[in-house]
């Protein structure tokens, strides 16, 4: 007796948009289905390892495609792990991943998105059995989990739409079958996968590199035994395997070509797009082991989703052990998607045994050491392709893309990895005073420092054009130093693990008095120092005025066209870091600015002697306050103080 059961709302509208050929490229569900059956081989033969049993009597591991043209039936089966009937309820019923929701609301949200990058959404996100509807107008799952009897098989079937039936039969071997019942419409569009010719093409092009057999029924050409009439090919019942059937981290670099490698990245990581580089090696010595690595083209939505889980897949002497083994890679590392197959590691490897192992951090740092590598040398070839040479054409640019993509995760590793603390500093980016777009590294900043400038200077920002218009910027501005302008949330944070780059300070232009050294001239100094001397008496005014909001008032060089500006002390968390930290609800440092005020300004000057003294230091206040991205804490006393002063 069969049960009906609802499909979870997010699959439901998830099968609405696949049904509706979501996948520009709709061959790709051979991928995915196959990738599943070889998934559900590899779980059978961990879970196998402490229970040799669950081989019953067929150890041999396979994936089998069966056509039926009649019935219109593309068939898909494993031996693998297979599925109870709450199995089945539970994986194909629902999405049990964390994000759901978001991942939706973002392959639903624009209407108009092309579908390639719906089609890759799906994807990353790893759905792939529903894709099987993109061709099929009915699927039918049979399922036996390996270790239960015959008679506690499984039978899932929905046409796609708001539910599916689930029932009890009786199945001999174990795995799953995926019965992909072939839609018919004006066009038979769906007609193409019923070729073998077809679907062994697809198997190559995408699932060559898988290290089980794929197999199908081997077909023979018959001539036909009515004279005139032409032959055809015709089925047998012999099984011939249509794949390589090697891992293909296992084989030599030169025998791989440049669409294997492609081919296994989006095998592996579900990705529409092909990877934006790859580092494959075979290391060896008191740790072995074979790493196969890649960089994505493009961030997955998850990027920054806290539950999501990240990691390689580990392999022990070529059985697969676990999908995500965060161990082997630093969490700023943790978009880098691939394959690592040691020689050492015990067969019952767990999470927990992998973060305490001597070979695991050996591993660990041999792939941290091999992506910074593989992302230094994008860098070092990152020029137009228009301006490349041919050895640069093939890499040219790559660094730039990576960066847009992924230069705000690898800002964490100046915090979490200290051993590698100055190779992250040269590969980092940023805009500056001379470039709107992140492209200025450290090194090309410290090239092109004025003589006698001590110091690497930088403003923090909520916004490119706050930190481009800062007060704080006008002396430097006017004397032509470069100030890197660095707007993202994680950048001050970052920055306080790097204190120097090669030998030279970085120094935030909105921290401590300015210091220009040996940039600023004597009549300058001299200058400055008188004006500090004839300002006392308002200074003193002004600290009087202002005691509860500001540390201190004091005199400044750094102002050329602004009246003031509010710093902090050096070591100090800065204003728009403090406003984040409140953004966030978190408790920001119980700390007040200083206020810096330009003598030389027309507002300052008319300060002395003012009857509105007491407004207009207030003004000056919160008008420093907006100036760089906050809010007066009273804004309708200081609209109110603005409304006074132009009657």
């Amino acid at each position: 007796m069969s049960q009906k059961h609802s499909f979870q709302a997010e699959v439901a509208q998830l099968l609405h948009l696949v049904t509706h050929s979501l996948y520009s490229n709709k061959e790709i569900f051979v991928r995915e289905l196959v990738s599943n059956a070889s998934d559900a081989c590899d779980k059978l033969r961990y879970e196998a390892l402490n229970n040799s049993a669950l081989y019953e009597d067929a150890p041999e591991l396979r994936v089998r495609i069966a056509l039926d043209k009649k019935a219109r039936t593309l068939t898909i089966t494993d031996n693998g792990i297979g599925m109870s009937a709450q199995e089945a309820i539970d994986h194909l019923g629902t999405i049990a991943k964390s994000g759901t929701k978001d991942f939706m609301s973002k392959l639903g949200a624009d209407k108009q998105a092309d579908a390639k990058e719906q089609g890759q959404l799906i994807g990353q996100f790893g759905v792939g059995f529903y894709s099987g509807f993109i061709v099929a107008d009915k699927i039918t799952v049979e399922s036996r989990r390996a270790g239960l009897k015959p008679e506690e098989g499984v039978r899932w079937t929905s046409g796609g739409t708001g539910d599916f039936e689930v029932e009890t039969i009786t199945r001999p071997e174990r795995g799953t079958s995926v019965i992909l019942h072939l839609r018919e419409d004006e066009s038979n569009s769906a007609d193409e996968y019923l070729s073998a010719w077809k679907i062994k093409q697809i198997i190559g092009k995408y699932s060559d590199h898988i290290a089980l057999p794929i197999q199908m029924r081997k077909e023979e050409w018959k001539e036909s035994e009515e004279e005139g009439k032409p032959g055809e090919m015709v089925t047998t019942d012999e099984w011939e395997t249509v794949n390589k059937a090697s891992a293909l981290w296992t084989r030599a670099k030169k025998d791989i070509t440049k669409e294997e490698y492609e081919s296994f990245y989006q095998g592996i990581s579900h990705d529409y797009e092909a990877p934006l580089a790859w580092s494959h090696n075979r290391v060896e010595g008191s740790t072995e082991y074979t790493q196969l690595l890649y960089v994505p083209a493009k961030a997955p939505y998850d990027l920054w989703n806290r539950d999501k889980k990240g990691g390689l897949k580990l392999y022990v002497k070529r059985v697969f052990i676990m999908d995500e083994a965060e161990a082997l890679l630093p969490s700023y590392l943790r978009f880098v998607k691939g394959v690592v197959d040691s020689a050492d590691l015990p067969l019952n490897v767990s999470r927990e045994l992998l973060q305490e192992s001597r070979d695991v951090r050996a591993i660990r740092d041999g792939n941290t050491k091999r992506v910074l590598t593989l992302l230094e040398n994008l860098a070092k070839h990152d020029v137009p392709a228009t301006d490349a040479s041919e050895e640069d054409k093939a890499e040219a640019g790559k660094y730039s893309k990576f960066y847009a993509e992924f230069g705000t995760v690898l800002k964490e590793g100046l915090g979490e990895d200290f051993a590698n603390r100055e190779r992250l500093a040269k590969l980092l980016r940023y805009a500056s005073t001379t470039s709107d777009t992140a492209t200025v590294s450290l090194a090309d900043y410290k090239a092109r420092m004025k003589e006698g400038q001590e110091a690497i200077y930088y403003i923090t920002a909520d916004t490119l054009a706050a930190a481009k218009n800062s007060p704080q910027l006008e002396v430097f501005k006017k004397k032509g130093i470069e100030v890197l302008l660095m707007t993202e949330r994680v950048d001050e944070w970052a920055l306080s693990y790097l204190t120097e780059f090669d030998g030279t300070p970085l120094q935030s232009v909105a921290k401590g008095a300015v210091d220009l050294g040996k940039l600023q001239d004597e009549a300058e100094k001299k200058a400055a120092e008188e004006a500090a001397e004839a300002f006392k008496p308002v200074l003193a005014k002004l600290k009087e005025a202002l005691k509860d909001k500001t540390e201190d008032v004091r005199v400044t060089t750094r102002l050329v066209d602004s009246p003031a500006c509010l710093v902090v002390k050096d070591g100090e968390v800065s204003n728009q870091l403090a406003r984040l930290l409140k953004q966030a609800g978190q408790k920001a440092p119980d700390s007040k600015p200083i206020l810096e005020v330009n003598p030389e300004h027309a507002l300052v000057k008319k300060l002395d002697g003012s009857v509105h003294f007491h407004d207009l230091a207030h003004i000056l206040y919160d008008q420093a306050l907006l100036a760089e991205g906050g809010l007066p804490e009273d804004p309708a006393a200081y609209v109110k103080r603005v409304n006074a002063l132009l009657v």
